[in-house]
């Protein structure tokens, strides 16, 4: 009899346990069900810009890449979202019944994207769907470099960027604008070309521009006469000494095709009829007197504590015949350097080397280069520099004279890509003809565009 008793109450528990298992297996079933049932309706879209002063704003477009929080209901049990008909991902940890996060991702179509899908946030459940009809915009465009930044009025100049699709209005420093004669590159939006008009400010400063895209500044270095060291016709002058080129074995004569020289230039390159031998250093030298102030010149629109990266080196350079495995140009914050040093207060051009491949170089006109003094060697490690650090270094100087010179000594590839290799360059003769005028140190601040002013 106890044995039944036992035995009837184990059975018992059981069979509760059983009710209850039962139980909470379709209260889950309905849950889920209810869950994937349940219409989705989205209210409203902010985006999260933790930037912004504004960092949770409601809006009613977004552009690639920029964060996305839904606010609604029904968003538990999202499987899949899909934006311009691009299946999206999305982190479920960021999924509530009312709120839910997501990006734009950068695959997302825009001009690609189907007519009946393009401009749409789709979410789907396992028994339910819904659509939001969402402006899905490019991200803004982005100014990075320009063929020549101290052109001469009537020239015809080429921007390149990222986002350059239907550049319809570029305003010059000055407020000179110019609408018509714009052409653009339609597949890749990677430059646009336009002719420089007349009236632009002398103080130079950023180029804005206006697309299909959005609006965009370039850095503030277009037409910075004001920042202009040296340029051969008066403005700076150079130092005689030593075996630097002298004022009278510069050159004059018109050369180059679309952007042409402008008055005297500097050439690097051996006299007409010889050549530089190898292993070589200090060729076509070319320095400034050294008895300029940088500081008075130009703290006045670059202040000292400007973060160096803001800070760049330009000139003008014309290379009419390619010029390719041999040689560089040595450029010096101080005199105080003889040849072979990849370190310290110097940059070498090597434009024969690009992304770690040989490719020779030449140009059809002159065209500006731009170096970013943090990519002198000593300025180059990551650190904390501003503008007055690279003032002090060369008012401590015993030889402030800044200058050029050409090098024709070994080069190490992992010594200009920053990556190990054993690839080395031997210097060879050559008889490479490089044309520089135009030295100048201008800003790299870009003025920010924003979707939405503060």
């Amino acid at each position: 009899m106890k044995e039944n008793n036992l035995s009837n109450s184990f059975w018992g528990r059981i069979s509760v346990f059983g009710i209850l298992l039962f139980g909470l297996l379709f209260t889950a079933c309905t849950t889920d069900d209810e869950t994937n049932d349940s219409e989705i309706t989205v209210d409203a879209v902010y985006l999260q810009d933790v930037d912004s002063s504004v960092p949770d704003r409601e809006v009613t477009f977004a552009r690639i890449g920029q964060l996305l929080r839904l606010e609604g209901s029904g968003f538990t049990g999202v499987r899949r979202i899909y934006i311009n008909g691009f299946q999206t991902d999305f982190n479920p940890v960021y999924v509530s019944d009312n709120s839910m996060l997501i990006r734009v991702s950068s695959d997302t179509p825009i001009i690609e994207a189907p007519e009946d899908v393009r401009n749409t946030i789709r979410l789907v459940k396992d028994n339910s769907e819904t659509v939001v009809a969402f402006d899905i915009r490019s991200s803004s465009p982005s100014i990075f470099n320009i063929s020549h930044t101290l052109p001469m009025p009537g020239t015809e100049i080429t921007v390149y960027g990222t986002g350059l699709f239907e550049v319809s209005r570029v305003v010059f420093p000055g407020d000179v604008a110019v609408t018509e004669g714009i052409t653009y590159d339609e597949e890749d939006g990677e430059f646009f070309t336009v002719t420089v008009p007349e009236g632009v400010s002398e103080d130079g400063g950023p180029i804005y521009i206006e697309s299909a895209s959005g609006a965009a500044y370039s850095p503030a270095f277009f037409n910075v006469e004001r920042g202009v060291i040296l340029n051969f016709d008066g403005v700076g002058a150079i130092g005689e000494f030593g075996n630097t080129i002298r004022q009278d074995e510069l050159e004059s004569a018109p050369i180059g095709e679309g952007h042409v020289s402008q008055g005297t230039y500097v050439p690097h390159g051996p006299a007409e009829g010889e050549t530089f031998d190898a292993g070589k250093n200090r060729l076509s030298e070319v320095f400034t007197t050294g008895s300029e102030s940088w500081r008075s010149q130009l703290t006045p629109f670059i202040p000292a504590d400007t973060p160096l990266e803001e800070v760049a080196f330009q000139f003008d350079i014309f290379v009419p015949e390619p010029w390719v495995g041999t040689g560089f140009l040595k450029i010096l914050l101080i005199n105080n350097f003889n040849g072979g040093e990849w370190a310290g207060g110097v940059y070498n051009y090597v434009p024969w080397i690009v992304d770690g491949e040989v490719v020779p170089f030449e140009t059809e006109g002159w065209r500006t280069v731009t170096i970013p003094f943090t990519e002198f060697y000593m300025f180059s490690d990551d650190g904390d520099y501003t503008f007055g650090d690279l003032l002090q270094y060369r008012e401590s100087a015993t030889y402030k004279n800044f200058g050029m010179f050409f090098e024709n000594s070994n080069i190490l590839l992992s010594n200009v890509t920053g990556v190990p290799s054993d690839i080395e360059f031997t210097p060879s003769e050559t008889s490479v003809q490089i044309y520089t005028d135009n030295w100048r140190v201008v800003s790299l601040e870009t003025p920010i565009v924003t979707d939405f002013p503060e």
